[in-house]
């Protein structure tokens, strides 16, 4: 074994004490930096904990804390008599000499395991500075200071119900306030009973594939859809079949045409922002496709998901609105303009029908009570009302703004429709040409398009981009930066 560390602390941690970031953890991070770097090497005896903090300038505390977390992760060991022994679990056995520090499992799993490539997700990490997506707020709006507040009120609260916390009240609270909110905005007449809220979208759908989806079920989507219900509902067993979509949305004489009553499970739809075109289905369509579900017996999942982007003023355009949830199964989010962790979705259905579904959230995840009184809160003291409008109000103008910088860069190269709903624009191109070309060089001036926001077959070279989550500033680079690498295709 060696003799104390010879290279001074402080030539390799830096601590910034402007950072929000806990001192004792900069001190960690760096720490296992210098021994990956092999600045520090394996069996390093390091100085006590006291000559460490006069070093540094820090507390000894600090520097306890350090250590204690570095050999939590096997970063260091202590042993009696001697002292705190650095040890790389990163390296072999062989390497490590018969460290006991922790090893990481191996690449690849020495056992048999399923895979499904129906799960795979088309997301892609981005390490661009500037970004499209297909679709998403600019979570800078509505700081999350102002939303943490709720939040802490909540923890801070002296009067809790005793030593145990009485989830059940409170998520009837809860659901209470939601419905209310629910009623004001969308023009619904709904009571707690038939409203279930589900933190994640990936839940409601995993959820409503349990209680609906036998395997060989017909599940009906438009030609082009969002890729997160496919999969879920495909993994689950369903034929998914696919019915063509126009400017008036998805074609319901396809469906009466090429199917018979009874062959039909169920119809998912966005009947407001279609994804990816943004298209409206029609008021012909809509009761085209209500009259078509009782004829032919079959449940539409309508997802309205974009709601609370939509510049239509009339509340009763939705499906459920129409038919008072005789057929209809209403998948909707709640404050999807705040930070995701403050963002919930919910399911509206009959009773019954919930009540078998609440049971499937002890699986894929019950309620955060805490979360739920914070929302219950926003709602109640009015908030989440003045946050909406300063949302509604910024996304007006940048859809406005990016709508302006598509035609002054492509001119009669693109076609386009200012969306009524949703965050991004359906924009198709004159000519054919390679998206993945366009995505490539774009990617090499510093501009990332994810690859879920091309769309291009023998009829369509397409893309949906969103535009909400860029200021003034970042908007006009992207769509320059896009106009550029365009030219250099086509060219």
């Amino acid at each position: 074994m060696s003799s104390p560390v010879i290279v001074p602390f402080n030539s390799f941690i830096k601590i910034d004490r402007r950072k929000k970031e806990a001192i004792y953890m900069q001190i960690v991070y760096q720490f296992i930096n210098a021994v990956k770097s092999n600045l520090l090497e394996d069996d390093n005896r390091l100085p006590g904990s006291r000559k460490i903090s006069e070093e540094l300038q820090v507390h000894r505390k600090t520097i306890v804390a350090a250590l204690s977390e570095l050999q939590e992760q096997g970063w260091i060991e202590t042993l009696p008599n001697i002292g705190s022994i650095v040890r790389n679990p990163e390296l072999s056995p062989t390497q490590s000499k018969n460290s006991k520090a922790f090893q990481h499992p191996p690449e690849k799993a020495a056992f048999h395991f399923k895979k499904d490539f129906i799960l795979d997700t088309p997301i892609e990490k981005k390490q661009e500075k500037l970004f499209f997506t297909d679709g998403t707020p600019d979570y800078r709006i509505i700081k999350s200071e102002e939303l943490v507040r709720f939040y802490t009120s909540v923890i801070r609260r002296k009067k809790q119900s005793g030593p145990f916390l009485n989830t059940i009240d409170d998520s009837l609270l809860f659901r209470d306030q939601l419905s209310y909110y629910l009623n004001l905005t969308r023009g619904f007449h709904l009571s707690r009973d038939f409203l279930l809220p589900v933190a994640g979208l990936e839940q409601v759908h995993s959820i409503l594939s349990r209680l609906l989806i036998n395997t060989g079920d017909i599940v009906l989507v438009e030609e082009l859809s969002y890729f997160l219900p496919n999969m879920i509902y495909n993994q689950a067993g369903a034929k998914m079949k696919t019915i063509p979509v126009d400017a008036d949305g998805m074609n319901i004489d396809y469906i009466q045409n090429h199917y018979k009553p009874g062959e039909i499970r169920l119809v998912y739809i966005n009947s407001t922002c279609q994804y990816p075109t943004t298209v409206r289905l029609s008021k012909r369509r809509k009761k085209q496709l209500l009259d078509l579900a009782e004829a032919y017996n079959f449940i539409v999942i309508e997802d309205d998901s974009d709601f609370e982007f939509s510049m239509i003023k009339n509340k009763k355009e939705s499906l459920f609105r129409i038919n008072g949830g005789n057929r209809i199964i209403y998948v909707g989010t709640f404050g999807r303009f705040l930070n995701p962790g403050f963002q919930m979705n919910f399911l509206i259905a009959p009773k019954d029908l919930l009540q078998e579904a609440a049971k499937y959230l002890n699986i894929f995840g019950k309620p955060d009570t805490m979360m739920e009184k914070a929302l219950r809160e926003l709602i109640h003291q009015g908030d989440i009302h003045r946050y909406q409008r300063k949302s509604k109000k910024v996304i007006a103008e940048r859809k406005e703004m990016f709508a302006e910088l598509l035609n002054t860069h492509f001119n009669n190269n693109i076609l386009f429709n200012i969306p009524q709903a949703g965050l991004a624009f359906w924009i198709r191109f004159n000519t054919s040409f390679s998206l993945t070309q366009l995505q490539k060089n774009a990617g090499e001036k510093g501009l990332f398009i994810p690859s879920v926001c091309l769309y291009q077959n023998r009829s369509i070279t397409a893309l949906r981009l969103g535009f909400a989550h860029f200021n003034q500033q970042e908007m006009e680079e992207a769509v320059k930066v896009l106009d550029e690498a365009y030219w250099e295709v086509v060219e």
